[in-house]
């Protein structure tokens, strides 16, 4: 969940939906809940916008499709993508449950419904049986197959700083019903070791072993080693130990660290660490470090182990904004999965610069740079054809983007702000130059564009179709990349 756990609860739902507390027994086992059947209707991409108010309401749910979503958790079973996400709305009341959406192309969306009807039962009486009282919304699930079985784990906490406990739920079929199988892991203040119980996901090694890394803020990401037949922890009430940290001065983090998401890409042989930085109304951005080994020590792009107290590159995603937009922002706590065959995406909200209390699912395509980094579409994905690119194609002006903002270590100013990453103009000449400086050159061999700067700069960019969204035009050329120094550029063709 984000950036603490009276963030988003207290002062963002202060602002848009009020978090009442429900008192009537909750049942273990629950049905998914579909008491409205989902209106279909002939689909159009240029329909979808950055707000719906006309449609946030819980009466809507069913148009819901990208809408009101915050921490999805994504998995293909079968011909689907399921996506999970956490129990919040714009303008209108929590309805407790974790919502349920699918989809064929990662494009046009399907709301299915929700996981439970009611608070889970063991999660609740942890927190009431420590004195707290359960925030009536479940937060930041995570969703993986084993077997024939479905397995969901979610996230419960409440207003008492660090009383949150994941637990589990399995189902044999990904819409439900789900069943509690029990606890897995729990924080609360008289614990000897300071975690926050939420934000699960969980891997399964290539040896067979599974691990489940959680976290947020207090004493950074940890890793707990699980039973792979019962999904719950080997040994109950181990907290496991740190494998991810901050910059930390004068006793306070610099921001905060989240969100972790881990795979294991075959083709490279490494496991791989995103984690999310900073606050949900401000700087909320992805970082990515990789490893040999699940347990790590995973390493940043300058070979530094994550776990040591410093900010860490590469950053993948941060607030941004193109021209004829109002830029996003909230763009965190990403899910990473993939097509089963070999295709990886990032999932994540978007919340409109423009009002950022609305939040939409955004899907980026993910591609591997030459040396092995992860690096993301600077547009959603829209399923856009993939035709030959050559580099008389490639000449020409572009919006660019750097994400290159870095937080000082040590607070100073507590952060109020997204710092949007703004895009600016620049030109491939048809020479093979930059903006016209004979010194500054690019080169192209698709699909990698390769840009060199006289100051020792040199970026590569992988160059594909994709659908322009700002100004809704089907199909534009963007790149994606990473310089010599690990900082993340993205652009597309300027209209």
């Amino acid at each position: 969940m984000k950036a603490k756990n009276l963030y988003l609860i207290v002062a963002l739902a202060a602002a848009i939906f009020s978090c009442s507390k429900k008192e009537t027994p909750v049942p273990t086992t629950t049905k998914t809940d579909t008491t409205t059947t989902p209106v279909t209707s002939t689909f159009d991409i240029n329909s979808i916008s950055d707000t719906y108010a006309d449609i946030a309401a819980f009466t809507y749910y069913p148009k819901w499709t990208v809408y009101n979503v915050h921490d999805p958790s994504i998995k293909k079973f079968g011909d689907y993508y399921y996506c999970y996400s956490t129990d919040v709305a714009f303008g209108t009341d929590v309805r407790s449950g974790l919502q349920i959406r699918r989809s064929k192309d990662l494009v046009q969306w399907e709301y299915v419904g929700w996981v439970f009807s009611s608070l889970p039962a063991q999660g609740s009486a942890y927190i009431t049986g420590k004195g707290g009282t359960p925030y009536n919304a479940l937060w930041a699930p995570y969703v993986m197959k084993v077997g024939s079985e479905y397995r969901l784990y979610y996230s419960l906490s409440s207003a008492v700083a660090r009383l949150s406990v994941i637990g589990m739920a399995t189902a044999s079929a990904p819409d439900g019903p789900w069943t509690e199988k029990g606890i897995v892991v729990t924080s609360a203040n008289d614990a000897s070791i300071q975690t926050n119980a939420i934000d699960p996901t969980v891997i399964t090694t290539t040896s067979g072993e599974q691990y489940m890394y959680y976290g947020s803020a207090w004493d950074g990401i940890y890793i707990l080693k699980l039973d792979p037949s019962t999904g719950l922890a080997v040994s109950p009430g181990d907290k496991g130990k740190r494998i991810a940290n901050r910059g930390f001065t004068g006793g306070k983090y610099n921001g905060n660290i989240e969100g972790a998401e881990v795979i294991y890409n075959p083709d490279l042989k490494k496991y791989f660490l995103f984690i999310s930085y900073d606050w949900l109304q401000t700087k909320y951005n992805v970082r990515v470090g990789r490893a040999d080994s699940p347990t790590g020590p995973f390493y940043d792009y300058n070979g530094h182990d994550v776990n040591t107290d410093e900010d860490h590159g590469p950053m993948l995603l941060a607030p941004y904004q193109f021209t004829n937009q109002s830029g996003w922002q909230g763009t965190g706590h990403c899910a990473v999965f993939d097509n089963g065959s070999g295709q990886y995406y990032m999932a994540h909200q978007g919340r409109p610069g423009i009002n950022s209390y609305f939040m939409d699912l955004h899907v980026r395509k993910i591609s591997w740079t030459p040396d092995g980094w992860p690096i993301v579409s600077p547009e959603r994905y829209a399923n856009v054809a993939q035709t030959t690119i050559a580099s008389t194609d490639v000449a020409g002006t572009y919006e660019k983007i750097i994400l290159n903002y870095h937080v000082v270590p040590g607070y100073g100013t507590e952060q109020t702000n997204p710092d949007f990453q703004v895009s600016t103009t620049f030109k491939l000449d048809a020479a093979g130059t930059i903006d016209g400086n004979t010194a500054d050159k690019w080169t192209f061999a698709a699909p990698w564009l390769e840009l060199k700067y006289s100051n020792g700069d040199t970026y590569e960019l992988k160059v594909e179709r994709e659908r322009d969204w700002e100004n809704k035009i089907t199909s534009t050329l963007i790149f994606t990349g990473l310089d010599n120094h690990g900082t993340a550029i993205w652009g597309k063709r300027k209209q």
